[in-house]
């Protein structure tokens, strides 16, 4: 809570010059990061959501963009700039994380598990979470602050996307044991929960209404509270027709995701194909 207070004042300041504390604090936090020790959102069962959001780690991140100063970083002869409160992760050989040669990115400041998987090229940027035995694919996205739980896949193409602003704006979550399919997009703080399987070119946004067809339920984000797919749900890509005016006379269909059944023992064999990779 120190850094926290810390982080918050540091935030609210105005001035352009930034003195030691800046960088100590920013440095704080990242290690915190890093460690999985601090994270930008985390379980809370106490919440209607499951899941509490901390802004000052935001802040904290957004503080880094501010005070960093733009440094060309070595990378095997090609060129590369950004903040220098920003350089590529290091990740300890004590994870037995594999990130496979080929043009994959993880910022520093994001927290990366044990035995976690990245096949390039993949992004991983400040502030995100992912747990132990992920799998991220080729082309993935893992953006800032999203968290990915453990022994999930996500499959090429993917792109799981972040939030700084607002700060009190829920990130993506990915729960436990989650197959994204490939090309599927997950944006505007959805919450993906446990088990849950999302068919290639699958689209979760906060503006979408996702039919369940088992439940006989429709789910969307209602004011504060961020869409969220069932544990276990299995969601495919669909389309619901327009019911009235031109699109409705020209037989146009809107995109849709659809719950078409709940995960079972036969669907839990095909997403086992993942350990081959491993």
């Amino acid at each position: 809570m120190e850094l926290a207070h810390r982080i918050e004042e540091l935030f609210a300041r105005q001035g352009r010059e930034f003195g030691e504390e800046y960088f100590a604090a920013f440095a704080e936090l990242k290690e915190a990061l890093n460690d999985g020790r601090v994270r930008a959102a985390e379980p809370d069962p106490t919440s209607p959501t499951g899941w509490r959001v901390h802004s000052w780690v935001k802040k904290g991140l957004l503080l880094g963009f501010r005070i960093g100063r733009l440094v060309e970083f070595p990378a095997d002869g090609s060129q590369f700039r950004d903040k220098h409160t920003f350089p590529l992760k290091r990740i300890p050989p004590t994870h037995n994380a594999r990130v496979v040669p080929g043009g994959s990115s993880i910022r520093d400041g994001c927290y990366i598990g044990k035995d976690v998987v990245a096949m390039p090229p993949m992004y991983v940027n400040a502030g995100a979470y992912v747990d132990d035995g992920t799998l991220i694919d080729s082309h993935a996205l893992v953006g800032s602050c999203a968290q990915i739980g453990k022994r999930c896949h996500l499959s090429a193409g993917a792109q799981i996307g972040g939030v700084l602003e607002p700060v009190g704006a829920l990130p993506v979550i990915i729960e436990d044991d989650v197959l994204v399919g490939g090309n599927c997009g997950v944006y505007e703080g959805a919450i993906v929960q446990k088990g849950a399987v999302l068919a290639a070119g699958t689209i979760l946004t906060g503006s979408t209404p996702v039919y369940d067809l088992v439940r006989e339920r429709i789910y969307r984000r209602e004011g504060d509270q961020p869409l969220i797919i069932p544990a276990g749900a299995v969601v495919v890509p669909g389309a619901r027709a327009i019911r009235n005016g031109p699109g409705q006379q020209l037989g146009l269909s809107l995109y849709t995701p659809v719950i078409i059944k709940y995960r079972d023992e036969k669907t839990d064999q095909a997403t086992r194909l993942e350990e081959l990779l491993r």
